[in-house]
């Protein structure tokens, strides 16, 4: 048994890592690798491996975990900021798109509770494909990318309730004797209530011992632990698991420790998610699909033309430019990674048959395989003008620079820095410190700065500076040019501890480097020497003769360290 679920593991993750890196290869994106991959090694093609339903289930906990990300994103600032554009596109692109589907699914001779959970799903686009490639494209913090990211935003948010819908309509045997729909509502709301006052009470003072130890590997298991428990929670009350991890990370999604539980979940998550997307690719019916080729590249071509046409018309509603709103309407016109979730309980609840699952899956399938082509023809339109002032709204979650070390030295560079209107992200791993600023209105995310999967849940694959403002000799030249090779685009200043930390940073991919105490000494023997008569040309002179042998000094000690590596070497 154990050697089968080891050979099971390494059939899946090599066919795996092949098809992605070649998807990935031609922009197609990591999702679709997965789907082509299980669908090679399951039962209709080369039947490597087996029993994907079991397989499946275990990896529906990669949904549940992206559930919970998406809930740390929603914390209430940022909410706010986008309101409009998340309540008033994001909820009229759901409502209208989805109910366009569903008659176009129902015009095609399914029952009308089989083209409701087959039509609004479809109505979700690919989160997955979308904000990578506006990222990449530099488009995500322009209004066009903030646009797109509230819409993408609101789908998610929508999944809960449509996963609720499924588990209302369900026609399963083992589902007829749930509560009625009023105490379905009513358990909710108030076990919704329950996880509300546990992650105030109970979540945020043990995330606040576990910093204060400082042992990451706490940290990890306390968050898969919270999300699992907040999803057993939920199932064991008969509700959506999946709701439950998202209330927990909304939960968490204001509290300091938001971009170190980022961080640490994103890897699980993505391997589970891509061995759920394996298994949904195993279940395809391909003799299904190749028996109605003709249906599903139609209701593709359909589902694209229908979004697209709708997705334009609410964007000129919004007096969005009419080629910004084509070019929104063609990103958003494919079906999305949710499609599969939903279809898989839409089938176990008894209301589609395994056929028309394996054909909206390759619906889907299809209509994803388009978007990086239909993001190359919006390239090519012509994003609207941005107007004076536009781009001072709200942003996308990354910041203009990232702080990392909220010390006496960070705390005066954060403050000239927000002087002058740039956004600023903290980070820091002192507990005391992270709540003396909120005290004083300033927000400080713990977490450990050096690490570059932290920095970029924090946002630095957008910021313009990062900033390294720790006490002591703890930047390396190494680390230095591992996080300029992640991040290119960001300027990069380090505070030095000593002559030695300038003179080991010497060469390394740094913008400045700054010695903590020599200004602050240079000043102070300046007043010394104006405090016993000295006159003001004769203190420059002296300053400036000591800056230059100072320079010299670094230059040679600089020089004998790089020779002393050389011989060791």
């Amino acid at each position: 048994m154990n050697e089968s679920l080891l050979l099971d593991g390494v059939i899946l993750g090599g066919f795996a890592l092949v098809f992605v890196l070649i998807f990935r290869r031609f922009g197609l994106g990591a999702t679709l690798g997965y789907l082509v991959a299980g669908a090679v090694v399951g039962p209709q093609v080369l039947h490597l491996v087996g029993n994907a339903e079991s397989k499946i289930g275990v990896a529906e906990l990669g949904i549940t975990l992206l559930l919970f990300i998406v809930g740390l994103e929603l914390n209430p600032s940022r909410l706010w900021a986008l309101k409009k554009e998340i309540f008033g596109l994001g909820l009229l692109q759901v409502v209208l798109c989805g109910l366009a589907v569903t008659g176009l699914v129902a015009a095609v001779h399914f029952s009308w509770s089989a083209a409701l959970v087959l039509g609004l799903p479809l109505a979700l686009s690919s989160t997955a494909q979308v904000l990578p490639m506006l990222q990449s494209a530099g488009r995500l913090r322009t209004p066009f990318g903030e646009r797109a990211f509230s819409i993408l935003l609101f789908q998610d948010l929508s999944i809960v309730p449509l996963i609720t819908l499924v588990t209302v309509l369900s026609r399963n045997p083992a589902d007829a004797h749930g509560p009625p729909g009023w105490q379905l509502f009513l358990s909710t709301v108030l076990a919704v209530a329950g996880l509300v006052l546990a992650g105030r009470f109970l979540l945020r003072p043990l995330f606040r011992i576990i910093g204060n130890l400082g042992e990451r590997e706490m940290f990890v298991f306390a968050a898969l632990f919270t999300v699992v428990a907040a999803a057993a929670i939920m199932e064991a009350l008969g509700l959506s698991t999946a709701l439950g991890a998202f209330v927990a990370g909304v939960m968490l999604a204001d509290s300091p420790y938001r971009h170190e539980l980022e961080a640490d979940v994103e890897p699980f998550r993505s391997i589970l998610l891509g061995l759920f997307f394996l298994a949904v690719g195993m279940m395809l019916d391909l003799h299904a699909i190749a028996e109605r080729p003709f249906f599903v590249i139609a209701m593709a071509l359909a589902l694209i033309a229908t979004k697209a046409v709708i997705i334009f018309g609410i964007g000129m509603a919004f007096r969005m430019k009419w080629r910004a709103a084509l070019a929104l309407g063609l990103l958003l016109s494919q079906g999305g990674e949710f499609g599969f979730v939903l279809f898989a309980q839409a089938q176990r609840a008894f209301l589609i048959a395994p056929e028309a699952a394996s054909l909206f899956g390759a619906i889907v399938t299809l209509s994803m395989a388009t978007t990086p082509f239909l993001m190359m023809i919006t390239k090519r339109i012509r994003e609207e003008p941005v107007v004076a002032g536009e781009r001072d709204g709200p942003k996308a979650d990354g910041a203009n620079a990232l702080i990392v070390g909220y010390g006496r030295f960070g705390q005066t560079v954060a403050q000239m820095l927000i002087a002058q209107g740039v956004p600023v992200t903290l980070i820091d791993t002192d507990i005391e410190m992270i709540d003396v600023a909120s005290d004083f209105g300033a927000k400080v995310y713990y977490g450990d700065g050096t690490r570059l999967d932290l920095l970029r849940q924090a946002g630095a694959g957008e910021a313009e500076l990062i900033l390294f403002c720790m006490d002591g000799d703890q930047i390396s030249p190494d680390l230095v040019t591992g996080v300029h090779n992640a991040f290119p685009k960001a300027s990069i200043y380090v505070r030095a501890f000593d002559r030695r930390a300038v003179i080991k940073l010497k060469g390394a991919p740094v913008d400045g480097v700054v010695r903590e105490v020599l200004e602050s000494a240079v000043k102070m023997g300046r007043m010394a020497l104006e405090s016993i008569g000295v006159d003001h040309a004769e203190i420059d002179r002296t300053e400036d003769i000591y800056r230059r042998n100072d320079k010299e000094r670094l230059r040679v000690q600089s020089e004998r360290a790089t020779f002393a590596r050389r011989v060791a070497s």
